[in-house]
């Protein structure tokens, strides 16, 4: 995993990246584990997702390489933290009973070697990893403002197909794909949050936490924030797009995946 990217995109991370209730819903259902049960979050960020889970009552194996992030770490009881990254968890082996990973799986350097971690540390599953794919994204409008990093987000993130296929294969699971169509006021202020309010794109803050916009060069975005703000006074993108405003939702190629281990045949 790059932690060296997160030491700076992490700062003041938890002010835009909060956990989303819809997000946690979904992994609760997917894991299908009972509460108390140990759950390992890989590439943990500043813990938001792991807090939510342990409020409701799992115990969380918290794992980041960052630095930055693990300091903003809010303190919880039922989360312990740990240095590492997806492909080097510091766990011992079959010692928890789920793994999760909330948007960071295109940070991972070897998908593969990741894979076969997460199926030392935990050989039955679930394994639940929420993440994207721009290739299954409907037609989004911010392709035509910032169409370099567009194109550097469809390189970063892997195809899911292709993950599936890597992961369940390690380990023989089992997997399941599962959309999750973003609404518009998705707490986790990610970069394809915007989709129906584009005067987000001007929170300076905002696009420090997502990679994206952090990663690209200061006159990639300065020139897609300059015709952005031209369309929106004009009203030339609301006359293409304003009906995105009234949606409630839009498929941007956002995915849930969950290994499980095959059931074994009664005898």
């Amino acid at each position: 995993m790059n932690s060296t990217a997160y030491d700076s995109i992490g700062r003041d991370y938890n002010q835009n990246r909060t956990a989303d209730h819809r997000v946690i819903e979904v992994i609760k259902e997917l894991l299908g584990l009972p509460l108390g049960s140990a759950i390992a979050d890989v590439g943990a960020g500043t813990g938001n997702y792991s807090n939510a889970l342990a409020d409701i009552g799992y115990k969380l194996e918290a794992v980041e390489p960052a630095g930055e992030m693990r300091r903003q770490a809010i303190p919880n009881p039922r989360v312990h933290w740990l240095s590492g990254s997806a492909e080097a968890i510091p766990l011992k082996n079959n010692s928890v009973d789920g793994v999760i990973i909330i948007l960071a799986l295109h940070h991972f350097s070897d998908i593969p070697r990741a894979a076969r971690e997460m199926y030392r540390v935990c050989p039955n599953g679930p394994i639940v990893i929420f993440t994207m794919d721009p290739r299954k994204s409907e037609q989004f409008w911010f392709d035509d403002y910032f169409p370099e990093i567009a194109r550097h987000v469809s390189k970063v993130f892997p195809p899911i197909d292709e993950v599936a296929g890597i992961i369940s294969g390690t380990g023989k699971w089992q997997t399941l794909i599962k959309k999750f169509p973003l609404p518009p006021d998705l707490a986790d202020r990610n970069m394809c949050s915007a989709w129906a309010k584009p005067e987000m794109y001007f929170d300076a803050q905002m696009r420090q936490n997502t990679s994206g916009f952090a990663l690209a060069s200061t006159a990639v975005v300065e020139r897609g924030l300059k015709r952005l703000q031209h369309d929106l006074q004009s009203g030339q993108w609301d006359g293409k797009y304003g009906h995105l405003r009234r949606r409630k939702y839009f498929d941007a190629g956002f995915r849930f995946l969950r290994f499980t281990a095959p059931k074994r045949q009664k005898r």
